[in-house]
């Protein structure tokens, strides 16, 4: 499978690389890497519109406030490890987890250790949405037996609740690559409680959950909001990321309408992750 690697020089940064960010995140791109110059947002070829990219984005020089120059450039699928070997570095979550990667020197590791090889999965702890996500699951005492990991992406969520005491956890995602990633990651950390999926949400009809946890985009997270409320047992936690902290306010709306109650909100720079409870 082929990427698309778009990069992007913004100026000014503020607010413009948050603002592209989602409305890049709307029109399919679903891995994004901040740099000093913008941001590099990330794509399935088959998934790219190139009439998207300047009609329903800054990137078409509609504003006059901010100058953008990008390019694009495919990455085959054998490219991909070493682009990210390249930038991969250990992730702390503070000192109680350590992501890292099978060439890392484990002499680095502070806390729990989860050994993630992403290939072209996104989830290596190195994005904030990530990083939040782990701290949140962190804090439960004791850890829910159920879990669900939608759009699980490397598994390093599904991993992180079998080391924290789950019994039971589906990890669905609707990449087949993904799965494959899943898989063998969930193998490399010695984990045999997990079952990862091909799919979408329909997969978990007929299924509770004391604990979900999804990293997805904004729009996908609003459409899956009746579903993960259906799918949690009473009193279950819902924990969300992979959206700005400005969507917070509309995504506590759109689960207050599911009887989602929200508990809590973690901030890491822009980027937000939300809490909720089944009343």
């Amino acid at each position: 499978m082929v990427r698309i690697e778009l990069y992007i020089q913004v100026s000014p940064r503020d607010p413009w690389t948050e603002i592209l960010i989602s409305q890049l995140s709307e029109i399919g791109f679903d891995s994004f890497m901040e740099t000093e110059e913008g941001v590099l947002a990330y794509i399935n070829e088959e998934d790219y519109n190139e009439n998207a990219l300047t009609e329903e984005t800054i990137l078409g020089g509609q504003m006059e406030e901010v100058n953008t120059n990008f390019t694009l450039e495919k990455i085959p699928h054998q490219n991909w490890n070493a682009l990210w070997e390249s930038d991969f570095h250990p992730v702390y979550v503070e000192d109680k987890l350590t992501i890292i990667a099978p060439f890392h020197d484990k002499a680095e590791v502070k806390g729990m250790e989860i050994i993630i090889q992403p290939q072209m999965s996104f989830g290596t702890g190195h994005h904030q949405t990530t990083w939040m996500m782990t701290k949140a699951m962190m804090e439960f005492t004791p850890f829910p037996k159920r879990i669900l990991d939608m759009g699980t992406g490397t598994g390093v969520l599904a991993i992180l609740a079998e080391k924290l005491g789950a019994e039971e956890i589906v990890a669905i995602d609707i990449e087949s690559w993904s799965v494959e990633n899943t898989i063998e990651n969930l193998a490399r950390n010695g984990c045999i409680k997990s079952t990862s999926l091909c799919g979408d949400i329909d997969l978990t009809t007929g299924m509770e959950f004391d604990l979900i946890v999804a990293n997805i985009n904004k729009n996908v997270l609003k459409a899956h909001m009746y579903s993960y409320a259906t799918n949690l047992t009473a009193s279950g936690t819902l924990i969300i990321s992979g959206f700005f902290e400005t969507d917070v306010d509309e995504l506590i709306d759109v689960a207050k309408k599911e009887s989602l109650e929200f508990v809590k909100k973690f901030t890491k720079e822009t980027w937000a992750a939300v809490q909720f409870t089944k009343k």
